[in-house]
């Protein structure tokens, strides 16, 4: 809480500086409205032509504007859904009023409004889906980042309250590595995973302008990692917007959230803007949902196994020694033993489940000239949250630090810089921890230099103690010794009638199951001595918190699980638009630097070995408006070299026709995507294996199955070994058809159908080193290896969206979309080839009101609004890590919101809940049931 202290304390202080200099000045003051009904306009834009000087229109319509220059002079006026207009102002003392005429579309007689399209949206060569200003304040779900799931074709993923995941067109994964997340232009990675982890170091709602989800690969467009998507979030000038925006929401799961916007406008002895800043601050803090499925995974047996099963959401009871599985070997010397497993922790009892985020994100604009601007920024962000990967991991106390400088000329150029560092704090692995925590009283796998171990002392006591029980039991076969030897001729008679008599049994099979259990769980061996072990850790008590504090507070190359992540990358980014009169062309490109630091607890940067990762970029892009302007052609390519792969093209073009408010568009577009640092440079240690990277290649690996037969055989000649290549890039192709139009009454459609290719997929192969006595043919080394490693055959993906948006009664509108998308192997086996993890069929359905100002009998609402939205997701195979591989069902989820607006305090109030009906379902297998999450806020924007 110190470091909160000392926020508030700055912000303060912050807040209470001089608020501006008082210069003699020419003021400009007007209201904006509807020209056809006169309502006030809140949030339109009022700039001066031919500069970025502007601002805002407040909740009255009104605005007030210091204009540099002496009259006549034009103020361009715009706003969402309506025609920009610009005005010529002679006398700056009178009250300005304009009047904005609705974007429309004749059709005979119907008026259509275009309410919430923006150009961008209509025009893009790329599908585009947009979330504006007044689509983030009315989104029913508890966050605007959640509402982004509402959105045609998206898909939305949550591990956890704190970890959202979005994607676009199939290979969804926690780790969203195929999508990029940018905010004002800057990649929002974490520099060491390599991927966003979704808003939880990114914007603060009060301070996003729009958000454009720009669907498939677009690397020629922004870059590589480009791959099935961008998520690009814009923020807020403090010389467009100005003065102060508070919010606090509160709700179930002791829901805690607040956050700050403050900007102020400095001017210099012209009156001109000259500097400007911005503040945010949010807070966050709730009882995140907690991942306890029990359900068994798919590499186990089921609940009803006597020596019980693996569960999803509990640790350590892997079954990870073939000698605990003797269903095959058990009769007669070990009857009903089958297969057995330890208890394991639950994830409940592994991590931090009190997620909170704080963020802070200040920035300093300085005008040059008019047109001509400078910025630093500097974003902060840490906290706790629960992260899935190929284990469920809790990120706790996570640092992340951003600075940005930045030169541009709104449509003209820009040169970026920004560098990002973080800090992995005191995170860890939690799915090793619970198998640490098992080895600190007793080892599971044997030993050397032990006698005894859990399995074994499992084992033995279920020969000494309840064997001669089963053999009791009335009707089971009775054999000698010696026939036990010669069984093979009543082997399949007497396993057959052992095992009905012990069916009949169960509740006696699990009884003993659980006193073999008892023994192997405590501090004593089968021949009842102390042979230096320790009792089964149980979760609350002092043993186990000791122990657990000790293993999490220990890097994994000190025998913990400690997460230790000092990365970082440096970017450089320039670009610049030449606008001769036959076409528009950009040039541009960029030097991107990473810096991997884990002392060895990640990537193999043991010692004096020092990674770091260089590639850089260039693309240039043509664009050629024909026919009046109705047919814009595009032409775009992109060249990219990492220092560790070849140089890559990345080409696109397009073609997009617009005639009456219809827009036809026809694209073909690429992206890349480099392996990642964990792809190129992993050595994770997890004990049972080593997950590494692959630069250079292996060779002489060993299959797992063959393995198993060499153990048997003892016959080298069974053994199978591969190679595996270098990593490589991966790489996809897609082609894309569109149609928007306005149809009938108030209705807008918007459709669209992809086809894509899909090169070199990354993945993992799994292969032992493996030394054995040439005489003997005993391994003396056995190391398991997971190799990252790319799929030989191509895929294809396709799929369909269409949306749909209604508007009625000037305030009210009706929007529902739909997704359809598959995923083609053609007859592929390469078990390589990531999972697609995406739903077949999924849509939504919604309904919304705006500033409702309606009568109802004597019944008056003014200022109100609402918004309900259904989502229906069909259930699809979920595959992750082998722990976390399974399907997630069918599910649904209805979210509501309404609010109140009170003009007199500037003030919106807002009720609402996302899963009203509190379906509890999962997103993503091995993450938690998403349950409702009800909300109540109070927003103040002066």
């Amino acid at each position: 809480m110190k470091l909160y202290k000392v926020i508030c304390f700055f912000f303060i202080a912050y807040c209470l500086l001089p608020t501006a200099y008082c210069f003699s000045q020419v003021k400009v003051n007007g209201v904006v409205k509807d020209k056809e009904k006169g309502e006030v306009l809140i949030g339109a834009t009022v700039v001066l032509k031919g500069t970025t000087t502007g601002t805002v229109t407040n909740v009255d319509g009104k605005f007030e504007l210091t204009v540099p220059q002496e009259p006549p002079f034009t103020l361009t006026v715009s706003y969402m859904g309506y025609v920009t207009q610009e005005f010529v102002v002679e006398n700056p003392q009178d009250k300005l009023k304009f009047k904005l005429p609705a974007e429309t579309v004749m059709l005979g007689d119907v008026k259509v409004v275009a309410k919430g399209l923006s150009e961008r949206q209509k025009k893009s060569p790329l599908t585009i889906e947009s979330m504006n200003i007044a689509a983030i304040k009315a989104t029913p779900s508890a966050d605007f980042y959640e509402g982004l799931g509402h959105l045609k074709g998206v898909d939305l993923t949550c591990a956890s309250i704190g970890f959202k995941v979005i994607n676009t067109r199939g290979f969804n994964s926690t780790s969203p590595v195929r999508s990029l997340q940018i905010i004002d232009g800057v990649d929002n990675q974490s520099p060491g995973l390599n991927f966003s982890l979704g808003n939880f170091l990114g914007a603060s709602e009060l301070d996003v302008l729009n958000v454009d989800l720009v669907v498939g690969a677009s690397s020629a467009f922004y870059g590589p990692n480009a791959f099935n998507g961008v998520i690009s979030m814009t923020s807020k000038s403090p010389f467009v917007h100005p003065g102060l925006s508070a919010m606090t929401k509160v709700g179930e799961r002791g829901l805690f959230e607040s956050s700050i916007r403050w900007a102020q406008v400095f001017k210099n002895k012209e009156g001109k803007d000259k500097f400007a800043y911005k503040f945010n601050l949010f807070w966050l803090s709730v009882n995140d949902w907690e991942a306890d499925n029990m359900d068994p995974t798919e590499e186990s047996v089921g609940k009803d196994n006597w020596g019980g099963y693996d569960a999803v959401n509990r640790y350590g009871d892997e079954n990870l020694d073939e000698t605990t599985d003797l269903r095959d070997e058990e009769f007669p010397f070990l009857p009903g033993l089958g297969i057995w497993y330890r208890d394991g922790y639950r994830e409940v009892d592994l991590v931090d489940y009190d997620t909170r985020n704080i963020k802070i994100g200040t920035a300093l604009h300085y005008k040059i000239k008019p047109e001509l601007e400078f910025i630093y920024a500097f974003n902060f962000g840490t906290g706790t949250t629960v992260y899935q990967g190929d284990n469920r991991y809790s990120l706790k106390d996570i640092l992340f630090f951003q600075n940005r400088l930045e030169i541009k000329k709104e449509d003209k150029f820009f040169i970026r810089a920004y560098a990002t560092q973080e800090d992995a704090g005191n995170s860890y692995d939690a799915v090793f921890t619970a198998f640490l925590l098992q080895d600190a009283a007793k080892d599971n796998i044997p030993d050397v230099d032990k006698i005894y171990h859990w399995s074994t002392d499992y084992s033995t006591y279920w020969t000494q103690n309840i064997r001669p029980k089963i053999e009791n039991l009335p009707g089971y076969p009775d054999m000698t010794l010696w026939e036990c030897l010669f069984w093979a001729l009543k082997k399949d008679s007497c396993v057959e009638q052992a095992h009905k008599v012990m069916q009949l049994y169960p509740d006696s099979l699990i009884l003993w199951h659980q006193e073999a259990r008892d023994l192997a769980n405590s501090g004593i061996s089968p021949d009842g001595h102390d042979h230096g072990y320790f009792n089964r850790l149980i979760p609350g008590t002092d043993e186990f918190k000791s122990a657990f504090n000790e293993i999490t507070s220990k890097p994994l190359s000190q025998g913990g699980t400690k997460i230790i992540d000092n990365s970082a990358l440096y970017h450089v980014h320039g670009e610049y638009i030449f606008n001769p009169e036959f076409m528009d062309i950009v040039v541009g490109g960029n030097f991107r630097s990473y810096t991997p630091k884990s002392q060895g607890t990640i990537f193999s940067d043991t010692g004096d070995v020092k990674i770091t990762n260089k590639e850089f970029g260039f693309y240039t892009g043509l664009e050629k408006k024909i026919l009046k302007e109705k047919l814009i052609l595009n032409l775009t390519s992109r060249i990219d070299k990492n220092e560790n792969f070849d140089y890559l093209l990345s080409p696109a073009a397009s073609a997009v026709f617009s005639h009456n408010n219809n827009h036809i568009r026809l694209s073909f577009s690429s992206a890349i995507r480099n392996p990642t640092l964990a792809d190129q440079y992993l050595y994770y240690n997890v004990g049972r294996a080593i997950l590494i990277g692959n630069l250079n290649g292996f060779d002489s690996l060993v299959t797992i199955s063959s393995l198993f037969d060499f153990f048997g055989s003892q016959s080298p000649d069974t053994l199978n070994y591969f190679n595996v290549d270098p990593i490589q890039p991966e790489k996809v192709k897609s082609i894309e058809i569109g149609y928007r139009t306005t149809l009938f009454n108030r209705l807008y459609l918007d459709a669209s159908y992809y086809y894509s290719f899909y090169r070199d997929f990354i993945g993992y192969k799994l292969g032992i080193d493996l030394d054995y006595d040439s005489l003997t043919k005993i391994p003396t080394y056995i190391q398991a290896y997971r190799v990252a490693a790319n799929a030989s055959d191509m895929v294809t993906t396709q799929g369909f969206s269409i949306g749909a948006n209604y508007y009625f009664n000037d305030y009210f509108s009706l929007n529902g979309n739909y997704s359809w998308n598959v995923l083609n192997k053609k007859d592929s086996l390469d078990p390589i080839i990531p999972a697609f993890n995406t739903p077949e069929h999924k849509y939504n359905l919604g309904i919304s009101g705006n500033d409702i100002n309606i009568k109802i009998g004597a019944l008056k609402l003014k200022h109100w609004g609402f918004s309900i939205n259904y989502k229906w997701v069909k259930g699809f195979l979920f595959e992750g890590s082998p722990q976390f591989t399974g399907f997630v069902p069918t599910y649904d989820m209805l979210d509501v919101q309404i609010n109140k607006h009170v003009p007199a305090i500037k003030t919106t109030f807002k009720l609402g809940a996302s899963n009203v009906l509190n379906n509890k379902k999962f997103q993503v297998y091995g993450g938690p049931r998403i349950g409702r999450l009800a909300y109540f806020s109070v927003l103040v924007e002066i």
